[in-house]
């Protein structure tokens, strides 16, 4: 199993839909797409196998992967939602906006001014505002300083490496922060946004965008360009939460013994009842 497969408990989260061990997934055939990208579904740089499946969340990812030579991609749709189909919805009355920081990683920094981005953040937002920071910002006491002045700040997890110190609820802890807030916000479009209009927040895309370290700055550019409907203070939600749902997969899940199937999962166990 790519290692990649592991992040952020996405193989954890489809083992338990399909009814296996969630502490313990099987080896999944093929690549896993763990974030949201406007490319091939892999991750930047990722080695790729010529021949080796890639399980896509979309049908347009689908397609990009096939116009790049990706022959052998499969529209599965986001390990998100099948979490979010098998958590019953809370009735807790939602509150105060979530709002995700655009990060850098372990290859690549942030460069940008936190606090007139907080500053925004605080004039735009009706109501209280939860700061959720990557690991890698979660980490760096300045960075985090700086967003404890202005809120409550939390980090849903460590999204793991080479399938070591993996958070496997880190998808759950993020469904549950979701669930408590009435929007959900970025200064670059993500998944999380993504997640949080699929969990019936209001999405919104706003603020200084901050830039990676050597990032190719026409692939930011493009995406403000072909998903305006997501970007703004306030996008229509109806728009929004219909652009997010498409992005994710919504209505090509498979079903437990389908995807069983797909990942190379028929001979593996079912989990025993606790």
């Amino acid at each position: 199993m790519h290692h990649a497969n592991h992040f952020y408990g996405h193989a954890h989260v489809l083992a338990g839909y399909c009814g296996l061990d969630p502490e313990h997934p099987p080896r999944i055939d093929g690549y896993v797409q763990h974030g949201w990208n406007v490319v091939d579904g892999l991750g930047a740089g990722t080695p790729y196998v010529s021949g080796r499946p890639i399980f896509v969340w979309s049908e347009q990812t689908r397609r990009r992967a096939w116009s790049m030579g990706r022959r052998y991609a499969t529209v599965i749709g986001a390990p998100f939602l099948y979490l979010l189909s098998t958590q019953p919805a809370s009735q807790a009355p939602r509150e105060g906006t979530i709002w995700y920081p655009f990060h850098g990683w372990e290859g690549q920094h942030i460069a940008g001014d936190h606090q007139r981005l907080i500053d925004e953040i605080l004039e735009t937002e009706d109501g209280p505002v939860t700061f959720c920071l990557y690991w890698h910002e979660f980490r760096d006491d300045r960075v985090r300083r700086r967003y404890e002045q202005a809120g409550r700040v939390i980090c849903h997890g460590y999204r793991g490496l080479r399938w070591l110190d993996t958070d496997t609820k880190f998808l759950h802890n993020q469904l549950a922060e979701l669930r408590a807030h009435r929007r959900v916000a970025s200064n670059r479009l993500s998944s999380a946004v993504l997640y949080g209009a699929a969990t019936g927040c209001e999405p919104a895309v706003y603020g200084d965008p901050m830039h990676l370290d050597g990032e190719v700055r026409v692939t930011a550019e493009r995406i403000r360009r072909q998903w305006p409907e997501l970007h703004g203070t306030h996008p229509d939600p109806a728009d929004a939460t219909a652009s997010a749902l498409y992005e994710l997969g919504a209505g090509t899940l498979a079903s437990p013994a389908e995807l069983r199937a797909i990942l190379g999962w028929t001979g593996a166990r079912t989990a025993v009842p606790a």
